[in-house]
This record gives C-alpha cells, structure tokens and sequence, in this order.
C-alpha cells in the first residue's frame, strides 16, 4: 500500500519517460534497510534473528521496494527503442541504491 501511495504521488507530480517512481522507491527502500541495519548493529537486533528486524527489514522494505515493476520498466523502455533511458536507470538505481544503504548504515550505526 505504501509503495503504491509513493509511486502514485510522485507520478501526479513528475511527468517524464524515466520511472521517477519506482527509482525513488527503490532509493528510499535502501536508505530505510540501511538505517535499520545500522540501528540493528546499534543495539543488537540482527543478533538472533530479532523479530523486530525480520518484519520492519523482511516484512515492510521486502514489500516496499519491487524488483519486478524495475525490470518491466527496463524491458518496456527498451521494447520501446529507448535504450539509454533503462541504461541509466539501471546504473542510477544500483548506484544510489547502495549509496544510500551505506550512508544510511554509518548514520545510525
């Protein structure tokens, strides 16, 4: 529900061929782990596999973020002849997806 809500809210606002949303979900999704790996490395949740962590990390960014709409996003694009549109999708989303992990990490940790 959440990722729905995000994309349909960033969609109403930015109109362009590249998947604003989805990227952004994505992005936010790999802030979000990272922040809760870090607090988890903080105060000893990922030891014993903490409930805590298997729903907020497993549960809610498992859901949130989507695999599935980025690769048909890529493939519509390229289906399309766009080919350097899902290029720098791709780039960007692994990119500052994990840049943001990382940051995220070191913040809280």
């Amino acid at each position: 529900m959440v990722r729905y809500l995000v994309g349909y809210a960033i969609s109403r606002y930015i109109t362009a061929m590249f998947p604003f949303g989805t990227f952004t979900i994505n992005v936010l999704g790999s802030f979000l782990i990272g922040a809760l790996a870090g607090l988890g490395m903080r105060y000893s949740w990922l030891q014993g596999q903490h409930a805590g962590w298997l729903l907020l990390a497993t549960g809610f960014c498992g859901g949130f973020t989507t695999f599935s709409s980025f690769a048909y996003e890529n493939v519509s694009l390229m289906m399309r002849g766009q080919w350097l549109t899902p290029l720098l999708y791709t780039s960007l989303s692994i990119v500052v997806g994990f840049v943001c992990c990382f940051a995220a990490m070191r913040l809280f940790k």
